[in-house]
C-alpha cells in the first residue's frame, strides 16, 4: 500500500486538490495573492521547459521527419476532429465542460510521460524526446489558434488579444528566455531534476486548486450534476482509444517499423497537463476554469493508467521468443 502511494502520489495530490478546493476554497484578496504567485510559477515553469530542452536533441530528431509529422497531425488535426464529432452530440453536456473537452483535443503532447512509456515499451527513444518537444513547443502557437478556430466555430467568441498577450508574456517569453541560456543552465538543471519537478508539479497543483477554489466557491458542484461526470469520463475513455487505434493501426498501414509505431501510439495519443492547466489558466481567465479543466484532469488518469497497461504489453511481447518456423503446427 505505501509503494502505491510512493508511486501514485502526483495523482493523489492532484485529487486531493479539488478536495481541499471544495472544503477549503481561497477567495477574496488572498485568491488574488495567490494567483499573482501562480502566475509567476507558471512563467517559471516555462523558463525550465525552455532551459532544460538540448537543441541537439531536436536538431538530431528532426531528421525523422515522417514520424513526427504523424504524431503532429494526430496531435493538432485529427484530436480537435474527433472534438468536434463529439460535441455535435446536443445537450451531452454543460457548456463549460464542452469547452474543456474541445480546449482537450487542442493541447499538445506530454513529454515526460510520453518517453517514459516509449522507453519502457522497447520504442524509438529519441524520436519520442524530439516529437514530444516539438508538440510542446508548436502547441504554445498552435493552442491558441485552434482555440480561437474552433471556439469561434462553436459560438465561444473566439480567442481574445488580451489571452494572446498572456500567451506571449506569461508562457512564451519565458520559454525564450529559458533556450537562449540553455547553453549556460541546461546541464545543472538535469543535474538538479528534483527542482525542475518540483516546480512542474507544483505549478499544476496551485493551477488546480486555485481554478477549483474560484469554481466552487461560483457553485461548481451545485451546477455539476453525475451524469455530467459520468458523460466526461465516457468520452474521454471514447477520445482516448479512438486515438490509440488511429495510431496504432494508421501508422502500420504508413510502413513505420514496430519502435516507431510504438513512439508514434504513444506521443501521439496523450495531452498535456503541464501545458494544458496553465493555459487555461490565461486563455480562460475570468470564465470557469475549474469546470473547464476538468475533463483534461481526469483525461490524464486515464491516459496514465492505459498507457502503463500498453507499454508492459508491448514490453513482454518484444522479449517473447519468436516461434521457429519448423516448430509450428500446420
Amino acid at each position: 500500500m505505501a509503494s502505491l502511494i510512493s508511486r501514485e502520489w502526483y495523482t493523489i495530490a492532484i485529487f486531493g486538490m479539488v478536495v481541499l478546493a471544495s472544503i477549503l476554497p481561497i477567495g477574496g484578496e488572498p485568491a488574488e495573492v495567490f494567483s499573482v504567485a501562480t502566475n509567476l510559477a507558471i512563467a517559471l515553469l516555462f523558463f525550465l521547459h525552455g532551459a532544460r530542452l538540448s537543441r541537439d536533441v531536436v536538431i538530431a530528431g528532426m531528421i525523422h521527419w515522417r514520424l513526427h509529422l504523424f504524431v503532429l497531425v494526430t496531435t493538432f488535426v485529427v484530436f480537435p476532429i474527433l472534438g468536434l464529432i463529439v460535441l455535435a452530440v446536443p445537450n451531452l453536456m454543460t457548456p463549460a465542460l464542452a469547452t474543456g473537452i474541445l480546449f482537450l483535443c487542442v493541447l499538445p503532447s506530454t513529454v515526460q510521460s510520453s518517453i517514459a512509456f516509449t522507453s519502457i515499451a522497447e520504442g524509438n527513444v529519441p524520436a519520442a524526446i524530439c516529437s514530444a518537444s516539438a508538440s510542446n513547443i508548436l502547441g504554445m502557437f498552435l493552442t491558441p489558434l485552434l482555440v480561437g478556430l474552433l471556439f469561434h466555430t462553436q459560438g465561444g467568441g473566439g480567442f481574445s488579444l488580451e489571452a494572446l498577450e498572456g500567451i506571449l508574456l506569461q508562457l512564451l517569453a519565458p520559454f525564450i528566455l529559458g533556450q537562449v541560456l540553455q547553453p549556460f543552465l541546461g546541464r545543472w538543471l538535469s543535474r538538479h531534476r528534483t527542482l525542475t519537478q518540483f516546480v512542474d508539479r507544483g505549478s499544476i497543483l496551485m493551477v488546480v486548486y486555485g481554478a477549483f477554489s474560484e469554481a466552487v466557491i461560483e457553485g461548481l458542484w451545485h451546477r455539476l450534476s453525475a451524469t455530467d461526470l459520468i458523460a466526461v469520463v465516457v468520452i474521454d475513455i471514447v477520445l482516448l482509444m479512438a486515438v490509440l487505434l488511429f495510431t496504432f493501426y494508421v501508422s502500420g498501414w504508413f510502413g513505420f517499423n514496430r519502435a516507431d509505431r510504438i513512439t508514434i501510439t504513444f506521443c501521439g495519443s496523450k495531452k498535456s497537463l503541464a501545458s494544458g492547466a496553465p493555459m487555461a489558466n490565461v486563455i480562460f481567465a475570468g470564465q470557469d476554469v475549474g469546470s473547464i479543466v476538468l475533463p483534461l484532469m481526469i483525461f490524464h488518469q486515464i491516459q496514465l493508467m492505459t498507457c502503463a497497461v500498453l507499454a508492459r504489453r508491448f514490453a513482454s511481447s518484444a522479449k517473447a521468443p519468436a516461434v521457429p518456423e519448423k516448430a509450428k503446427v500446420v
